[in-house]
């Protein structure tokens, strides 16, 4: 009896740790354009590493709640939580510009020489770290001066301290659309970001009065 113990609790174990398991697939990609490949991945807590493929994919094991982390040389770190919905990650590593960076990213096969080139030339608003950000209201806080961020919510003009909770908060444009809530976007998906008051939000009328937030998101 106590070996049956012994052994079923040993199945209980294993599963319990088999079913912690999970594949995330990621793509790299530098100046939203071009696929890094070469670059090392791994999972902090399952502990496993693999690399980028040519296409800058790649499919790794983790646990639940672990952290990706992805620190390639002439790039800027990324560690990213995998939430209980994270299946798969999109990443745009941001590139640190300088001459010697230049020379390893090519030595090191992260990216062709002419590609390299053309992006630090011409593709340099594209080499943003927004995908650094762990949701959209920490890059406003990151990005954006002269706002405050409370929950979910974006307050151009000291909404926070309004009379009438909410009666200030801003107003979000995505795509040219306001929206009533801008929580579903990833960092990653945003192309630009900025902020309108006074009189540079009159074109918005009334629903303007409080600031106006405008994302630009890329388009796929």
């Amino acid at each position: 009896m106590k070996q049956i113990i012994t052994v079923l609790t040993g199945v209980f174990l294993i599963t319990s740790v088999f079913a912690q398991n999970r594949v995330i697939h990621g793509h790299l990609t530098a100046f939203n354009t071009y696929p890094v490949q070469n670059v090392e991945v791994t999972s902090k807590k399952a502990k496993s590493t693999t690399i980028s493929d040519s296409l800058g994919q790649f499919s790794i094991v983790c646990f639940e709640n672990d952290i990706i982390k992805i620190k390639p040389k002439t790039f800027q770190p990324v560690s990213k939580r995998v939430g209980p919905d994270t299946d798969s990650l999109f990443i745009n590593l941001f590139f640190i510009d300088t001459k010697a960076n230049r020379e390893r990213a090519i030595g090191y096969g992260y990216i062709n020489e002419k590609d390299l080139t053309f992006a630090v030339s011409h593709l340099a608003q594209e080499n943003n770290d927004f995908c650094s950000y762990a949701n959209i209201f920490d890059l406003i806080r990151g990005q954006l001066s002269g706002v405050t961020v409370s929950g979910n919510a974006v307050f151009v003009r000291g909404g926070v301290n309004s009379f009438t909770p909410g009666a200030s908060e801003a107003l979000y444009v995505v795509d040219g659309v306001t929206t009533s809530s801008i929580d579903w976007i990833s960092p990653c998906q945003v192309r630009s970001i900025n902020v309108l008051k006074d009189s540079n939000a009159a074109i918005y009328g009334s629903r303007g009065a409080n600031g106006v937030v405008i994302i630009e998101t890329r388009k796929e």
